[in-house]
């Protein structure tokens, strides 16, 4: 590609997803303040933000498509040379020698240098972006091959540091932009049908009572429902088009003052009010150390822009060409102190006497930690995951919004998109924490009876698996588990509303049961879902649902950092079990509300099916939940088009990598243990399955005898590990301590110097009034009082008279002129 086609189809993808971006914020304005105009009868607001974003998705998919023929379609063609469709799904020999070249080199070596050509790559693309070549039989790992950047506009400049709307598209930008329109679409025409009870001047909030046992009345807020959830839209495109950290810091507090919005959309029910503030609060943990790591950037950097990959650019280079080289490697001393900056241009950054420019060790790996703490909160992950449950207070297809393809996915895109600039500390954290959180979640959800927030947890163990992925080099799988989780499990939120709908907002699974017949359409879509996220396949054939082959690149990710590094076994055992655990909660969800007897004869009697305007979607998501990695799995078309952004160091892997040793695989050392990791999860899924039948459907086993029997645990999963108590006892009871010590200091002290100063004030006063009455006014009076009498007795002189006045004046003449000569005789 021309430097001269380059800018022709980065302008078309600029204003493409510029468009997609800014329609939501459009219907924002227009509903926000023509929502006061119209009626609180009217649909129009909901159908002008359908069409918002539908529009968006247009355009999306138009810009996907621009960007494919743009480049050959060379991300597919790329990954095709990778992976033979369906290779480890029933092939015990998982085509393997498909990574071995034809001279017997097996590719994906930790080597590095030998079977890639990264430096032609890049050299390539900063020279004219001739994407077509150097890419011909070697894994996609050059991100800025298929990557535009640019800026919108540039809106203040200190010093060196440029603060600026950028935008950084390649083929991770497009695959989110596509899904998150896409979701956002089908969520938006469900909300249509869900939210149509606030279409009345007069809402009835049943869930909120007052004095005398009558319920909270309100105006409808159908309008302002669909303008949140335009700005959250508007927020998340502006996320993942966002060319620099600063600008995703921004959409970032953005997305979180929506989802503030609209946790906390009831307001008027406490719990709701609470939630919202929770929500907002534990993310601004996070953003402390987000805030953190941006300083540390804009200290040792001077930019916040990702890359400049604009052929021909002799500018500044961005974070990633920076940090590492050409072939994706950080530059590290000899020492291990510091790590050499890079010019973008093949070189070492230089001070004006020519010194190398660096930045120490422990400020990159803080900068890293800082930005995941970041992530940490963002995307509910240990120790930070304990908002997400309670945001299921805002309406379900809020839920359906922030589990999927918004809020909480924004950690994990996050973590992908700044990978680059994560050391393998920083990385080892990422997976350790996202081991621990995926426990957790998958722990807790067993006890859960609540539907929504069954589905909470999940999505809390699911991000787990997420950023465990990313931190055990599997960036691939992490952010493909990413797409696929965002279809099966916005599916599944929006199935969980068509049952609360239908069963006229009863949300307790121990109340329902026999569903399938009076939902059939909710309960076979919500089957969908369930299979998806459980990994489940048919042995022995390549057909499984989307959820089986991310959740199997994610096993085998750990499995291969478990074989290159025993000590950390815990990362491929823990999320082996909590595949089998997933499978359980899942099912048991599935089984209570759709299959067997009715558990509340009034819920049954009185459920039905969901509209179309609400089924509509379920129908459209469970056909993308199954197939959207169909093509090949890894080696499909989606797979393929994310893995063209993948940071140029995660194919090759990393051997003794970082100042702790870690051995990171690259695409080579996973490919060997796919299928046993996959043939493990797949066992331990069927097994999940298998007992939450039992349990559930068969009634073989009782549930409420081993509830009994393992009341201890139970009860403490019930109460979620503790961890709302132990954050009580940690931060919120020490803060009512503090504060009602500051409270008594306040009043016993603070009030009494006041108070004592008042009663001093009041007394001087006192005397002061009294000296004022009895001296200053009496003096004044009497003053007062002679002129008026004085004035009283010259009253009489002055008569008008103008003869007496004469005479006054002659008199007055006359004496004058006889004190004269008696007093100054002559």
């Amino acid at each position: 590609m021309s430097p001269e086609e380059y800018l022709t189809v980065g302008t078309s993808l600029k204003w493409l997803l510029g468009i997609a971006w800014l329609l939501p914020l459009l219907g924002f304005a227009i509903e926000i303040f023509g929502g006061y105009w119209g009626t609180r009868h009217s649909k129009t607001a909901a159908w002008l933000a359908v069409g918002c974003i539908g529009a968006g998705f247009i355009c999306s998919s138009a810009a996907l498509i621009t960007w494919g023929d743009a480049t050959d379609w060379g991300a597919l063609s790329v990954a095709e040379t990778e992976h033979e469709p369906g290779e480890h799904l029933g092939d015990e020999d998982h085509a393997h020698e498909d990574h071995v070249h034809e001279d017997g080199e097996e590719e994906g070596h930790h080597d590095g240098d030998e079977g890639h050509s990264h430096d032609d790559d890049h050299d390539h693309a900063a020279a004219g972006h001739g994407h077509e070549e150097g890419h011909g039989d070697h894994h996609a790992n050059d991100p800025f091959a298929y990557a535009f950047s640019g800026t919108y506009y540039r809106l203040a400049t200190f010093g060196r540091l440029s603060i600026a709307i950028d935008y950084y598209i390649d083929g991770l930008t497009l695959v989110m932009f596509t899904m998150v329109t896409l979701i956002a679409t089908c969520i938006h025409i469900f909300a249509v049908g869900y939210m149509s009870d606030e279409l009345t001047e007069d809402y009835e909030d049943h869930f909120v009572h007052l004095p005398g046992g009558k319920h909270f009345h309100r105006p409808g807020r159908f309008y302002r429902f669909f303008a949140f959830l335009s700005l959250f839209s508007f927020s998340m495109l502006g996320l993942v088009l966002a060319g620099n950290i600063f600008q995703v810091f921004v959409f970032w507090e953005l997305v979180g003052v929506c989802s503030y919005l609209l946790i906390g959309f009831y307001v008027e029910r406490h719990s709701a009010s609470t939630a919202a503030n929770k929500a907002f609060i534990m993310n601004r943990v996070g953003d402390f150390g987000f805030l953190i790591g941006l300083m540390i950037l804009w200290t040792w950097f001077g930019t916040f822009q990702f890359a400049d990959v604009t052929p021909g650019s002799d500018g500044h280079p961005g974070l990633f060409q920076m940090v590492r080289d050409g072939d994706g490697q950080l530059s590290v001393t000899d020492d291990g102190s510091a790590v050499l900056l890079h010019n973008g241009h093949g070189g070492y950054m230089a001070t004006e006497e020519g010194q190398p420019v660096g930045i120490p060790y422990f400020l990159l790996v803080a900068a890293g930690l800082g930005i995941f703490a970041g992530c940490v909160g963002k995307s509910a992950q240990f120790p930070l995951q304990t908002w997400l449950p309670d945001a299921m207070e805002g309406p379900t297809p809020v839920s359906a919004l922030v589990h999927s393809a918004t809020m909480v996915a924004a950690g994990v895109y996050l973590v992908g998109r700044f990978y680059p600039m994560f050391t393998p500390e920083v990385l080892l954290t990422i997976a350790y924490i996202g081991c621990i959180t995926l426990f957790l979640g998958a722990t807790i959800a067993i006890v859960a009876t609540d539907i929504k927030r069954v589905l909470a947890y999940s999505t809390i163990s699911q991000l787990g698996y997420m950023m465990l992925a990313l931190g055990v080099g599997g960036w691939l799988a992490g952010l493909f588990h990413l797409v696929t989780h965002a279809f099966f499990k916005s599916l599944m939120f929006l199935c969980s509303g068509s049952v609360i709908h239908g069963c006229h907002h009863e949300q307790e699974m121990t109340k329902m049961g026999g569903l399938r017949k009076k939902m059939p359409i909710t309960a076979y879509t919500m089957l969908v879902g369930v299979i998806a996220i459980c990994g489940l396949a048919i042995p022995g054939t390549t057909f499984a649902f989307s959820g089986f082959f991310s959740k199997d690149a994610v096993v085998a990710s750990g499995l291969t950092f478990m074989a290159l590094n025993p000590a950390h076994f815990l990362l491929f055992l823990v999320p082996l079990v909590t595949a089998g655990i997933t499978a359980f909660y899942m099912f048991r969800l599935w089984f209570m509300t759709f299959t067997g007897p009715p558990r509340d004869e009034h819920v049954y009697e009185h459920a039905h099916e969901s509209p179309w305007i609400m089924t509509a979607p379920l129908i459209v998501l469970s056909v993308f939940a199954a197939g959207v990695a169909w093509g090949g799995g890894e080696a499909g078309p989606l797979a393929s088009l994310i893995l063209s952004s993948e940071p140029a160091h995660v194919g090759p892997g990393l051997p003794e990598a970082g100042l702790i040793g870690t051995n990171l695989p690259g695409h080579g050392d996973i490919h060997q243990y796919h299928h046993t990791a996959g043939t493990a999860a797949l066992i331990a899924a069927f097994a999940g399955v298998i007992i939450s039948f039992l349990f559930y459907c068969a009634r073989s086993v009782d549930p409420e005898n081993v509830r009994r029997q393992f009341s201890g645990l139970h009860g403490f999963l019930v109460e979620k590990w503790q961890f709302d108590r132990l954050y009580d006892a940690a931060f919120v009871h020490p803060v009512h301590v503090v504060a009602s010590w500051c409270q008594a200091f306040d009043r016993k002290v603070l009030d009494g110097i006041l108070h004592g100063a008042s009663h001093v004030t009041v007394a001087v006063s006192k005397w002061d009034r009294l000296f004022d009455e009895a001296v200053v006014d009496r003096l004044v009076n009497i003053v007062g009082g002679v002129t008026f009498g004085a004035g009283s007795a010259l009253r009489h002189v002055q008569t008008g008279r103008l003869r007496q006045y004469v005479m006054f004046i002659a008199l007055g003449v006359v004496s004058l002129f006889i004190l004269v000569f008696a007093f100054f005789p002559r």
